[in-house]
């Protein structure tokens, strides 16, 4: 009987050394292909990204937004050339070159509207030549560090059950963890190209108010959203880098706990900065 009882322990303790070791090798698979990725995902042009995606909004910006735009552009040279007529002294001190600057003014606006999906794509192709070029940067890998996992058997297999069982269920928690950073990271990417989509799928509406400086202000504001959504990549570069200079100081060894938590510690941070990228771009560059 004892022995009958020996074997069922060492069975069960064997299934759990297995089991583990299948969670610990897969459990940073995921992480690593999503870090791996975000310098290259943040670099690609919005037209690039997902082609499809991005002629339906240049389609939709074309034959819904834009007329609306040019209905707005219509009334703003409308009112700007108002203003000029009046602003001398109620056309006391009457001067034709207004016209002249009226026509040029108008000239401007009209090419802006027309150009704008141009326009636009050049802001993000010069923010991804800068992101393209800050890549160089992650000299380090970004990969965790498993190289520890096959003297980790030994480890586990010295261990008695009732110290297997909670740390499978620790180990299983955290895998959870990880997996939902890994997630998390996944929003953060494509969040902000969705966000920048949205943005193109107006643009002839904000480049319309350029035609006069007081409205002008709406597509300033846009032109800086913009821009802060292209650098926001740059940050993300950035937040990566330190991530993976970080990541290098944790290697899985005997203390297996120690080591899962401050891989899923550096995680959290590396999720935690990826947020905050969007407000700190926008606060630079003054957008709101």
């Amino acid at each position: 009987m004892e022995r009958i009882f020996e074997q069922m322990t060492s069975w069960i303790k064997g299934w759990i050394v297995d089991a583990l070791m299948v969670l610990l090798e897969g459990m940073f698979d995921n992480i690593n292909n999503r870090v791996g990725q975000v310098a290259s995902d943040v670099a690609t042009s919005p037209a690039n990204f997902t082609p499809g995606v991005f002629n339906l909004m240049r389609e939709v910006s074309n034959n819904a937004v834009m007329p609306i735009a040019g209905m707005i552009l219509t009334f703003i040279a409308c009112y700007e050339l108002i203003q000029l007529v009046i602003a001398h002294n109620n056309l006391a001190n009457f001067e034709t070159w207004i016209f002249f600057k009226w026509i040029f003014k108008t000239f401007v606006a009209v090419m802006l509207i027309t150009n704008c999906f141009d326009i636009t794509m050049a802001i993000f192709d010069v923010a991804g030549h800068v992101i393209t070029s800050s890549g160089a940067i992650i000299q380090n890998s970004t990969a965790v560090d498993g190289s520890g996992l096959a003297q980790l058997r030994t480890t586990l297999e010295g261990m008695s059950i009732g110290g297997l069982l909670p740390l499978f269920g620790e180990i299983f928690l955290l895998s959870i963890g990880i997996k939902i950073m890994s997630m998390m990271i996944f929003l953060v990417i494509y969040g902000r190209m969705i966000e920048i989509y949205l943005m193109l799928s107006l643009a002839p509406l904000p480049f319309s108010t350029f035609g006069n400086r007081e409205q002008s202000q709406i597509g300033q504001n846009y032109v800086k959203s913009l821009v802060a959504l292209g650098f926001q990549g740059f940050l993300i570069v950035i937040c990566v880098a330190i991530y993976a200079v970080l990541i290098q100081n944790v290697t899985i060894s005997a203390d297996i706990r120690g080591s899962l938590w401050g891989i899923l510690g550096y995680n959290i941070l590396l999720v935690f900065a990826l947020f905050k990228t969007g407000t700190l771009s926008k606060r630079i560059f003054s957008a709101q």
